[in-house]
């Protein structure tokens, strides 16, 4: 049973009055003085993470609209893990890259505040207001780098893209609300229940608009095409950071509303994204083995990981359910600290994202070759790392279920996309660059943020049951 509260909403509130005092610490800097403004981001991001620890096992809600419950707080949790690790690796590229260093934290953190009300959210209205929230702040996170064309053109088509999918979703609330005449999901799922059996087609209209809505934020073919684009345009630490952070946000989403509110109807839509779960995968294995340009192949790798993440949510079981949890976790440490190599490694006049570019970085920079070497192997599913069992529970939770295809094709996949992860390996190791440039240099903090994400890779790969147990507990209690 819920408690009602204003407890649900307060780890979203501390970030936002991060993000409003971020702006008024700029806003009042005098010309060339320097403040911690990533400090306040920081601070916010800490009390979230202990607000979501005393709101453990609460289950508060506030208004119905908003709720607390072990599930949300879960993603919350990874979502301020993402915050906090993103924070540490901006402390040095934002000045080398030239990026306004206050507007650039105050847009990080409303961009977090959306996608923690996004993971918590009990109302569609809700939804939409928090997927708007997140996204315009991406957008312009994306195109940041005014004097860069590649910038700007990638953040303009993910605006218009964005707007088109917006629609969509906005349509399906529409839709469900003039079927169910509540846009409460726990109101709708329990008007669904009554008319499963009903075969009104209007419930598939809505059902279809959200699924397109819900599939263009995570990259799901054939709603991916902003994706390589944004990802290549964007500065290295923006691309780590909207790569898992609203892939974490949307997907908790999705799972809130089609294993809960739409669960009736898993019989019309379980097929659908069968389909879209194993064009995903394909296509983002094969064509991310042709990329020369690292930032291009790792957004075909997330566009890979999000079919990935798409056959648990079709499996429905608990193992299925609670590998979701486990899985967002892994792919947003691991896929950070691939980011977080790449935004280090960048200059202001050159990215440093091209595969030649890490040619003999072994024997130039042999901490960040070694790092960026733990985390491509735990992209590509080797053990002993954390992308290694979550795939296994992902793959097992889709045998459990019958869906042996779906598995075969998510194990063939990810075998090949091993191949696109090795090639930068034996590039850094095997492969020497004569009269390459001598790499930037790597901050103290920068090191030690990669540092964190590798032990967390490494601890959720050898001893994962302590959060598997905790991600199973979160979603049983809601599903």
């Amino acid at each position: 049973m819920l408690n009602s509260s204003f407890d649900a909403v307060v780890p979203m509130l501390c970030v936002a009055l991060a993000a409003l005092a971020s702006m008024g610490a700029e806003a009042f800097r005098r010309k060339g003085e320097r403040m911690p403004i990533g400090g306040l981001g920081v601070v916010g991001l800490i009390a979230a993470a202990v607000s979501t620890v005393f709101l453990w096992n609460r289950n508060t809600t506030s208004f119905g609209v908003v709720v607390a419950d072990n599930f949300g707080l879960f993603v919350t949790a990874t979502l301020v893990i993402v915050g906090l690790l993103t924070f540490m690796f901006s402390s040095q590229v934002i000045d080398r890259q030239d990026i306004p260093r206050g507007e650039y934290y105050a847009l990080l953190l409303f961009s977090i505040t959306g996608m923690i009300m996004m993971a918590m959210a009990n109302d569609l209205l809700i939804i939409f207001v928090a997927l708007e929230i997140l996204s315009l702040a991406v957008y312009v996170l994306t195109g940041i780098r005014r004097d860069d064309p590649k910038g700007t053109e990638a953040a303009f088509k993910y605006f218009l893209l964005g707007a088109f999918s917006s629609a969509f979703f906005l349509y399906g609330i529409a839709f469900t609300y003039g079927i169910t005449g509540s846009t409460r999901l726990d109101r709708v799922g329990a008007f669904l229940a009554a008319q499963s059996m009903s075969g009104n087609p209007l419930i598939l209209v809505a059902l279809g608009l959200l699924l397109v809505g819900f599939a263009f934020k995570i990259s799901a073919v054939p709603f991916h095409m902003w994706t390589p684009d944004a990802y290549e345009g964007a500065p290295a630490i923006v691309t780590g950071f909207m790569s898992t952070g609203v892939k974490a946000a949307a997907f908790a989403a999705f799972a809130r509303v089609f294993l809960s509110s739409f669960e009736p109807f898993s019989g019309s839509w379980q097929p659908v994204l069968w389909v879209i779960a194993v064009a995903t995968m394909i296509l983002g294995t094969v064509v991310g083995v042709a990329q020369t340009n690292l930032k291009r192949m790792l957004a075909y790798s997330s566009i890979a990981h999000g079919g990935y993440l798409l056959v648990g949510l079709i499996a429905a079981n608990p193992i299925g359910k609670a590998a979701i949890l486990f899985y967002l976790l892994s792919y947003a440490v691991t896929n950070l600290a691939a980011f977080g190599v790449i935004a280090m490694l960048g200059a202001r006049d050159r990215n440093n994202d091209e595969l030649r570019d890490y040619a003999g970085l072994w024997h130039s920079h042999p901490a960040l070759a070694a790092l960026m070497t733990v985390s491509l192997l735990s992209l590509g599913g080797l053990p002993p790392t954390a992308g290694f069992i979550g795939k296994w529970y992902i793959f097992s939770a889709a045998v459990s279920s019958g869906y042996y295809g779906l598995a075969i094709i998510g194990m063939l996949t990810s075998v090949i996309s091993v191949f696109f992860y090795l090639r930068v390996v034996v590039m850094m190791y095997m492969t020497d660059r004569e009269g390459a440039p001598a790499p930037a240099a790597v901050s103290g903090l920068g090191i030690a943020a990669l540092t964190l994400a590798i032990v967390a890779i490494f601890y959720l790969g050898v001893l994962p049951t302590p959060v598997l147990d905790l991600a199973a507990h979160s979603i049983a209690t809601i599903f």
